[in-house]
C-alpha cells in the first residue's frame, strides 16, 4: 500500500509544473524552429511553432509527468514530437544533427535562465526579510526546480539511445551507413529506456551529470 501525503504531493506537482512544461514544450519548439530554418516547413505548417501548450501536449506524457511529480523524486514527461521531414534539408545528415541538438541546448539555456532568476530574487528580495512568506518560498523552490529539471531534461535527451536526440547527434559522426543502422535501433529504444529507468541504471547515469551541473552552476552564481 502506498502512503501518499496528498498535500505535499500536490505542492510538489505545483512546483514542478511550470519548469517542466516550459522545458518539454520549448524543447519541441526548438526542434521545429531549427528544422524550419534549415528548410523544413512541416512543423510550422501544422502550427507547432507556438508557445501554446495545447498543440504540444501528449496525453500519456502528461500522465507520466503527473505520476512522477506526485510519487517520485525523478520528474519525467514528454510532449508530442515535432514532425521533421529531412527531404527538405540541403544536407540531411548535418541538418538532422542540428535539429536534434536544438532541444537539449534549449533545456540547458532554460536551466541557466531559471538559475539567473533565482539569483536575482535573492538579491532583490533578501531571504532574511522574506523567509516567512509562503509565496517567496514557493517561488524560490520552483526556480530551483527549474534548474534541476531542465538540466535533467537536457542530459536525458543527450543520451545516445534511439530515439533520444543524442542518438541523432552521434549518428552524424558515425562513418558510412553505420549512422542509419544505428538509428534503426529506435524501435527498441523505448523498451531500453524503460529497462534503464526501472532498473535504476538511468539514475546512476543521469544523477552525477545533473547533480554536477546544478552544483557547478549554483557555485558559479554564489548560491
Amino acid at each position: 500500500m502506498f502512503n501518499i501525503d496528498f498535500a505535499s504531493a500536490l505542492r510538489a506537482l505545483a512546483i514542478a509544473a511550470v519548469p517542466t512544461l516550459l522545458g518539454i514544450i520549448l524543447h519541441e519548439v526548438a526542434h521545429g524552429y531549427v528544422a524550419f530554418r534549415r528548410g523544413d516547413p512541416t512543423a510550422a505548417a501544422i502550427g507547432r511553432l507556438t508557445l501554446n501548450p495545447l498543440p504540444h501536449i501528449d496525453p500519456m506524457g502528461l500522465i507520466v509527468f503527473g505520476i512522477t511529480s506526485l510519487t517520485g523524486s525523478f520528474v519525467f514527461g514528454w510532449a508530442k514530437p515535432v514532425p521533421v521531414n529531412p527531404r527538405y534539408f540541403r544536407n540531411p545528415a548535418k541538418d538532422m544533427m542540428l535539429v536534434a541538438l536544438a532541444g537539449p541546448l534549449t533545456n540547458f539555456f532554460l536551466a541557466f535562465v531559471f538559475g539567473g532568476l533565482l539569483r536575482l530574487v535573492f538579491v532583490v528580495f533578501p531571504p532574511v526579510v522574506w523567509q516567512h512568506s509562503n509565496m517567496y518560498i514557493f517561488a524560490l523552490t520552483s526556480l530551483q526546480a527549474g534548474v534541476v529539471i531542465n538540466f535533467g531534461l537536457g542530459w536525458l535527451n543527450l543520451l545516445p539511445i534511439p530515439p533520444l536526440d543524442g542518438s541523432k547527434v552521434l549518428s552524424y559522426f558515425l562513418q558510412g551507413n553505420m549512422g542509419w543502422r544505428y538509428i534503426r535501433l529506435e524501435r527498441y529504444g523505448f523498451v531500453i529506456l524503460l529497462l534503464l529507468l526501472f532498473s535504476g541504471l538511468l539514475n546512476h547515469v543521469l544523477g552525477p551529470l545533473v547533480d554536477g551541473s546544478v552544483r557547478g552552476y549554483f557555485r558559479l552564481l554564489g548560491l
